[in-house]
């Protein structure tokens, strides 16, 4: 079972992945703050990094630059309502897997974490 970390300071975002992604058979844990998330990264392994990347704390590019520097070959997928070809880019170039737009449905959020941890089921 791949365990997913949410980091997103909008609850909704946070169930929403949970009721989603949990059906499914994933292990989700779920935080509203980028230095929470980079606390659980400390403790636990996880598979993949569902990132928001506009949050009062942290910069979701600050976070995301921090998961790829220590923690590699975690796979990171970045999620945000502020979307522009810019900054989709720049999140792919600095490591992130995947790019979604908020709102997203659960269809596509479900193909995108198989895409991420499940490759060869996904196609």
């Amino acid at each position: 079972m791949s365990k997913i970390l949410v980091i997103d300071d909008e609850p909704i975002i946070r169930t929403s992945c949970e009721r989603c992604l949990k059906p499914e058979g994933y292990e989700i844990k779920t935080t509203a703050t980028g230095a929470e998330g980079l606390e659980f990264l400390k403790n636990e392994p996880f598979d993949l990094v569902l990132l928001d990347l506009m949050m009062p704390d942290m910069d979701g590019m600050e976070v995301l630059q921090m998961i790829k520097k220590t923690y590699p070959s975690i796979k990171v997928i970045m999620i945000t309502g502020y979307s522009t070809v810019d900054t989709a880019v720049d999140t792919l170039r600095m490591g992130a897997f995947n790019y979604l737009q908020k709102p997203f449905n659960p269809d596509t959020l479900l193909n995108a974490v198989k895409d991420a941890v499940d490759p060869v089921e996904s196609n």
